[in-house]
């Protein structure tokens, strides 16, 4: 079994933390693609909205995504000391208690649906706290260890964040807001499961029961090219239904194209750089369209709305 050596670990755990490990619990690199999202459905709901509410409302939904990472953080040390990719988290590896970590991420939960309750509004703040509760409980403490689906459906916490920045905006949440929780639903499979083809050891070590340790190498690319021909029509829609403009059609028509070019080249394939890049374009192919969406509403584009 992979552990890390005893020194290093008394090492860890006799040195004072360090305020970047506090960040380091609060899923940075998750946190900024949270904010992006949010950021986008908050415009995308073409509402004028006083400047500071705004701020306010991604700094809550920043917040809650760091709250949500150290929750995680806490629950997942025993696996996460398992794993090569993570084993070198801060409580995993000693230099912050877990105690600690889940008094961060409690506090911080409170605090971020506690302001974004009084300083924008309700709904926005229920949704916020769902997504902190999804991910921190029913994914982290029940999903992930309980079944190969666990990131189909866990993945519903990350697909919010547009979700609540467009209920922030404007008190509801209208199918097109939905429609970009759904695109994110649906690219999240794919995603992951490409990166788990080629930490499949991890996992198994971990005793994470995800689909390619389960069922497989084989079953799992045939998962992905599935997923993907879901995700490139879903992310179609938006030019359908008077959210996307001329700009988002294309990036997510070329996109789209290539991502089940990948996808079809991993199912033919066994090797391993396949799903290396696959992995690595599905985070560039949600961010285009995501940027594609923002950009045209910042700039006032006419969306095409072939079907509004």
């Amino acid at each position: 079994m992979l552990k890390i050596g005893a020194t290093e670990l008394q090492a860890a755990a006799a040195a004072p933390a360090r305020w970047q490990d506090y960040v380091l619990l609060l899923k940075p690199r998750v946190m900024s693609l949270v904010v992006f999202t949010a950021l986008t459905g908050l415009v995308c709901a073409n509402v004028k909205m006083d400047p500071v509410l705004a701020g306010t409302a991604i700094l809550c939904i920043a917040v809650g995504a760091g709250a949500s990472g150290a929750l995680n953080m806490w629950y997942d040390a025993d696996i996460d000391r398992l794993m090569r990719r993570t084993r070198g988290r801060p409580v995993p590896a000693g230099r912050v208690q877990g105690a600690d970590a889940l008094a961060l991420g409690i506090t911080l939960s409170l605090f971020s649906v506690g302001l974004m309750a009084l300083a924008v509004n309700l709904f926005a703040a229920s949704l916020l706290a769902f997504t902190i509760f999804f991910y921190a409980v029913v994914y982290t403490m029940w999903l992930k260890r309980a079944t190969p689906q666990n990131i189909v459906i866990g993945g519903l916490a990350g697909a919010l964040p547009p979700a609540v920045g467009w209920a922030a905006a404007s008190g509801a949440a209208p199918l097109n807001a939905w429609l970009l929780v759904a695109i994110i639903f649906a690219w999240t499979p794919p995603h992951f499961w490409a990166l788990s083809l080629t930490m499949g050891d991890d996992y198994e070590r971990a005793g994470v029961p995800m689909m390619a340790v389960v069922k497989g190498e084989a079953s799992t690319r045939v998962q992905i090219f599935v997923y993907s021909l879901i995700l490139v029509p879903l992310a179609l829609a938006p030019a359908a239904t008077g959210l996307g403009g001329p700009l988002y059609l294309a990036v997510a028509a070329l996109g789209g194209a290539l991502f089940i070019g990948l996808a079809t080249r991993l199912l033919a394939r066994k090797d391993k750089r396949d799903a290396r890049r696959l992995f690595a374009f599905s985070i560039l192919y949600l961010f285009l369209l995501f940027a594609a969406l923002l950009g045209e509403h910042l700039v006032g584009l006419a969306p095409l709305g072939l079907f509004r």
